[in-house]
C-alpha cells in the first residue's frame, strides 16, 4: 500500500475551514478558523452566513487562489462533497459535508396523495375527475423523489461556487454496469479489464449484500468474495454466483453449496433487484448534465476508481472521503485523521397545500393561507433567544415555530420551548430548506468508533 507522505502521525482533530468573502462579495480563499477569530475579534471582518460558516472581509477586494475542486459522490440517501485545494506542498482536502437527500419523502407523499384521490371516486365524499389525456413526459424526465436529489446537487454547487473560488467539478459519474460486470470482454471497457476491475466487482457486492458477511451477518470485519456454488462443483465467476463471506464462514463453508451449507434461499436474495443502485444511476447522468451546464470543466471517475484511490491511501469508508478520491485528482489528498464534516439535510420548504382536509377529504381550514411572517420571522428560521427575566430566563438556539399572537416556539433538537416572545430573538439564518449539523469524521480505518461529535448548534458560536 502507498503511504501518504504527506500524513502527520500527531495531527491534532481539523476543522472546515472558514469561507471568505471579499467586501465586493467575491469568494476568496477559505482560511483556518484560527485567523478568522482574530479577524472578527479585531474588527476587519463580520459574519456572513452561519451555514456554512462564512465570514466577509470590510477592507479587502480580490486575493490570490489557488486551484481548487469541489467534489460529488452521489447516492441515492447522501452525497459525498468535498473541497480539495491544490497548494504548493500537495492536495488537501480544506471542506468537507454529507447532504442526505429527502428522496423517500417526497415518494410517500406522492403515494398518500395519489391513495387519497382514488378513494374519493369509489366513496360518497368530494369527487375528484380522473384525466386520461395522452400527456408525454418531456425528454430527461425523472420521477420527483429522483429529480430532488438532482437539483439538490445543483443547488449546493450553486452555493458553494459563490462562496469558494471553485476552479473545477469533480464527480463520480458510473458505480459499476452490470452487463459490463457479468461479461468482462465487452468492447470498449480497457479499465475492466485493468487493475480496477476487482474493485469494480468488490464494490457492487459490498452494495448488494450491505457491507455484512451473508452467512453470519457481521458488519466491520474483512470480508472475502466467496463463491455460492463453488467452481470445483461447476460453479462460475458470474457476479450472481459470488458473495461476502467472513475469513471462518468461508473456510468452514468449503467446497459445499451455499445450499448445503443451511442457506438455500441465498441465491434467491442474489437476483433481487438493486433498488438503491437503480436510483444512483438514473440520476448520475442528470447531475452530469447539470455540472456542465455550469461553464467549469468537470471530471469523471468509476466508483472503482475511487476505492482504488481511498484504498492506497488507507482511508475509511466515508461518504465524504469517497467524494474526497474522486476520479485522478483524488490520488494523494492529504486529510487529518479527524475532520469536521458539515451534515446537511434537505427538509423541504414546507407544503403548498392550501388547507387542511378531515378523514372524509373534506376541508377543516381557511382555503386561505395567513401570512408566513410574524415580527420579521418565519417557521424554520434559525434564532437565537436571549430571555433576560421570567420563568423562561436564559438562553435558546434553534429552530423557530412563529405564531400570529408573537409569542414563538423554539425547537433545540428533540426538545421544544414554547412562548418565547419576539422581542428576545435575533436571527441566526434564515430558512433555506436544509437542517445543519456538525459531526467529527475521522479518515482512519483504525479511529472509526468512538469519534467525538460536535452540538448541532456549536458553530455559530465558535
Amino acid at each position: 500500500m502507498i503511504q501518504n507522505t504527506l500524513q502527520d502521525p500527531k495531527a491534532r482533530p481539523a476543522q472546515n475551514r472558514v469561507l471568505v468573502l471579499d467586501k465586493n462579495k467575491q469568494p476568496l480563499m477559505p482560511c483556518h478558523p484560527a485567523r478568522a477569530r482574530e479577524l472578527l475579534r479585531k474588527g476587519r471582518a463580520a459574519v456572513y452566513r452561519r451555514f456554512p460558516f462564512t465570514i466577509i472581509i470590510k477592507d479587502r477586494e480580490g486575493g490570490a487562489t489557488q486551484p481548487t475542486v469541489l467534489k460529488f459522490d452521489p447516492g441515492s440517501k447522501k452525497t459525498g462533497i468535498a473541497v480539495v485545494a491544490d497548494f504548493q506542498r500537495g492536495k488537501r482536502c480544506i471542506f468537507a459535508a454529507e447532504l442526505e437527500h429527502r428522496g423517500e419523502q417526497i415518494k410517500k407523499a406522492l403515494e398518500k396523495r395519489r391513495n387519497i384521490r382514488r378513494s374519493r371516486r369509489s366513496r360518497k365524499t368530494r369527487y375528484r375527475k380522473a384525466r386520461f389525456e395522452n400527456r408525454r413526459k418531456p425528454k430527461g424526465w425523472l420521477a420527483p423523489s429522483l429529480q430532488s436529489r438532482v437539483d439538490n446537487i445543483e443547488s449546493w454547487t450553486r452555493k458553494f461556487r459563490a462562496l469558494i473560488p471553485v476552479s473545477s467539478l469533480s464527480v463520480e459519474n458510473v458505480r459499476f454496469d452490470t452487463h459490463k460486470l457479468v461479461n468482462p470482454e465487452v468492447q470498449g471497457v480497457e479499465y475492466q479489464q485493468g487493475t480496477l476491475f476487482g474493485y469494480q466487482v468488490r464494490e457492487y457486492l459490498l452494495e448488494k449484500w450491505g457491507r455484512k458477511c451473508a452467512y453470519c451477518g457481521k458488519q466491520n470485519v474483512p470480508l472475502q468474495v466467496e463463491h455460492m456454488t463453488p467452481k470445483s462443483r461447476g460453479g462460475s465467476n458470474r457476479v450472481d454466483n459470488l458473495t461476502l463471506a467472513c475469513e471462518m464462514c468461508n473456510q468452514k463453508k468449503g467446497s459445499k453449496t451455499a445450499g448445503g451449507f443451511g442457506f438455500p434461499g441465498l441465491c434467491k436474495k442474489a437476483d433481487r433487484p438493486l433498488r438503491a443502485v437503480a436510483v444512483v444511476n438514473s440520476t448520475r447522468p442528470a447531475i452530469l448534465e447539470v455540472l456542465k451546464s455550469t461553464g467549469l470543466s468537470v471530471e469523471t471517475g468509476s466508483g472503482g476508481q475511487t476505492k482504488f484511490n481511498r484504498s492506497q491511501q488507507g482511508y475509511a469508508k466515508e461518504h465524504w472521503i469517497d467524494a474526497m478520491c474522486v476520479g485522478d485528482s483524488g490520488r494523494h489528498v492529504f486529510v487529518e485523521k479527524c475532520h469536521e464534516v458539515l451534515e446537511i439535510k434537505a427538509m423541504g420548504r414546507g407544503t403548498r397545500q392550501m388547507c387542511r382536509v378531515d378523514r372524509f377529504g373534506f376541508p377543516r381550514t381557511g382555503a386561505k393561507k395567513k401570512e408566513k411572517r410574524v415580527d420579521g420571522f418565519q417557521t424554520g428560521d434559525i434564532v437565537k433567544a436571549i430571555v433576560t427575566k421570567g420563568k423562561k430566563k436564559g438562553t435558546y438556539v434553534g429552530r423557530v415555530a412563529v405564531r400570529s399572537s408573537g409569542n414563538f416556539n423554539i425547537k433545540e433538537g428533540k426538545k421544544t420551548t414554547q412562548g418565547i416572545a419576539a422581542k428576545y430573538c435575533k436571527m441566526v439564518q434564515k430558512i433555506d430548506g436544509y437542517n445543519y449539523n456538525n459531526r467529527m469524521g475521522v479518515s482512519s480505518p483504525l479511529l472509526r468508533r468512538g469519534s467525538p461529535r460536535l452540538g448541532k448548534m456549536e458553530a455559530f458560536d465558535r
